[in-house]
């Protein structure tokens, strides 16, 4: 009976591998979406989307709650009958390998009478279990370098039982009787304690035990929220009882089998959380990236060219030139008056022919007007200007990180600590503006929330760190996503108090 039972047990497992060359190609998430990222890991995220990290962060996951039946029996020293067993269970993953998993395995079982001779006289027995297990999956299949998310879930358990089991057993009469384990000698051997029953004379039917459970298994996805499982799962009671059956000595230990058919499902806010970790391979992300790449920096494509003149090296003909020196389409100094004094070293760049020849510095034979050394002059000093001027203009603070927040204007440390850094860089920066954007446009409501998160960052900016008012620019009420501020540095002019809105719907 037990050969056939395992024979049927591994065709079942050979259909499930046949479906496991099935696989499913989508990622499972957008690794832009903060809203799968918890609060503790936001620093990560936000610093892997300004590509200063280069791993994102471990989103959310569901969990799995699942319910099974199928047939048990127990392998001890009595031949066993096929019973029937059930299981409730609940998992959550570590990562995307291991997960932890907790549930409730029930059993009744049965045995022909027994070709031993037995201490209590027993010829048929009857086992009840009721178990609560605490389990370490580990999954085998999700991390692969060839395929993406798998659709099928191979998997081994090992983990603690807690056991409380009756046994009745058939007498001499045909009168089915409880077996109590402290009724006869050395029965009482890797006992926690009993229950139900009599107390006063210890005849209680219940018996308590520790055992260890080993299993293998596999699931086959279906959809997104449900995948349908095969397991085999062994109890053995580790304390060293070895009347389940009840028959003390004889073949070997007693332990209980449960196959098992059941069905899972994944609970939790798909807005919020991926599918459980062991449905997604981790290496999905580094090859779509060397696929398509949407977040890596590329290098962008340098041309040498040694003289910074903008005429790269294999077409620059004058390839030696100093900086801001002007040049033609081929990288030769340019000469105006034609004099053979390049202009970037003509202290007179129109010198007429007749003035011919000129001198080292480009200046001519004929005596200069007043009015020319006038003009030039002012030209050379509206230049100096200009370029300071320019430079007075110009930010060079970089890309800022956004600030998360949960759903209301309150900043949480994660974001006070990012602000902390951002006011640094700031500081850094005397030249920069800082505009600071809020999302949310659908409704009076939204325009208002957008507001107080704004407002929540500059206030935060301004009296806890220390940066002037005036070098904020309050920006509210745009499309985006409501729950992030972003940050950016500009030149621009632009108002640092905005009146709220709608102050009527403050939260």
């Amino acid at each position: 009976m037990t050969s056939k039972k395992y024979t049927l047990l591994a065709m079942i497992f050979l259909l499930f591998s046949v479906a496991s060359f099935a696989q499913d190609t989508d990622w499972g998430w957008d690794w832009k979406d903060s809203s799968k990222i918890p609060a503790k890991r936001m620093p990560q995220h936000n610093e892997f989307l300004n590509n200063n990290y280069p791993y994102p962060a471990k989103p959310r996951s569901q969990w799995e709650f699942g319910f099974a039946g199928g047939p048990s029996f127990l392998i001890g020293d009595v031949n066993p009958k096929i019973g029937f067993g059930g299981s409730l269970t609940a998992r959550k993953a570590i990562n995307h390998t291991f997960s932890l998993r907790a549930g409730y395995f029930g059993s009744m079982t049965s045995g022909k009478p027994s070709t031993f001779g037995t201490s209590v006289g027993q010829t048929e027995y009857k086992n009840q279990k009721h178990g609560l297990g605490f389990d370490l999956v580990v999954s085998l299949n999700p991390i692969s370098y060839y395929r993406g998310n798998p659709k099928m879930n191979w998997y081994l358990t090992a983990g603690y039982e807690f056991v409380a089991t009756r046994v009745q057993y058939k007498d001499a009469l045909g009168a089915w009787r409880t077996f109590y384990a402290y009724q006869y000698p050395n029965s009482q051997s890797g006992i926690i304690g009993t229950v139900g029953g009599d107390k006063h004379n210890g005849r209680r039917a219940w018996t308590l035990l520790h055992g260890a459970s080993v299993g293998a298994g596999v699931a086959y996805k279906i959809n997104n929220k449900t995948n349908i499982k095969l397991e085999q799962r062994f109890t053995k009671i580790v304390t060293g009882y070895d009347l389940l059956d009840p028959v003390k000595g004889g073949k070997s230990d007693d332990m209980y089998s449960f196959t098992s058919f059941g069905v899972n499902l994944n609970m939790g806010k798909t807005a919020k959380r991926v599918q459980p970790l062991w449905w997604l391979n981790p290496n999905n992300f580094a090859y779509n990236e060397l696929n398509k790449p949407k977040h890596m920096k590329m290098p962008k494509v340098v041309l040498d060219d040694a003289d910074s003149d903008g005429i790269t090296d294999q077409f620059d003909l004058e390839p030696n030139t100093p900086a801001g020196a002007k040049v033609d389409a081929r990288g030769r100094a340019v000469d105006t008056d034609g004099d053979g004094i390049p202009d970037y070293k003509d202290k007179e760049i129109l010198t007429s022919q007749k003035c011919f020849p000129v001198n080292n510095d480009g200046v001519g034979t004929c005596p200069e007007p007043p009015c020319c050394k006038e003009l030039r002059d002012e030209i050379t000093k509206i230049k100096e200007s200009g370029a300071a001027t320019n430079k007075a203009n110009t930010c060079e603070i970089g890309e800022l990180p956004s600030i998360q927040f949960k759903g209301n204007s309150k900043l949480n440390k994660d974001a006070q600590a990012v602000l902390a850094t951002v006011a640094q860089k700031i500081i850094a920066n005397p030249n920069c503006k800082i505009k600071v954007t809020g999302y949310g446009s659908t409704s009076k409501s939204a325009q208002q929330a957008s507001w107080e998160k704004v407002n929540a960052v500059i206030k935060y900016l301004v009296e806890k760190q220390g940066i002037a008012e005036s070098r904020l620019i309050f920006t509210y009420g745009q499309d985006g996503d409501a729950n992030t501020v972003d940050l950016q540095g500009t030149t621009e002019d632009g108002p640092n108090s905005v009146p709220a809105p709608h102050p009527n719907l403050r939260k």
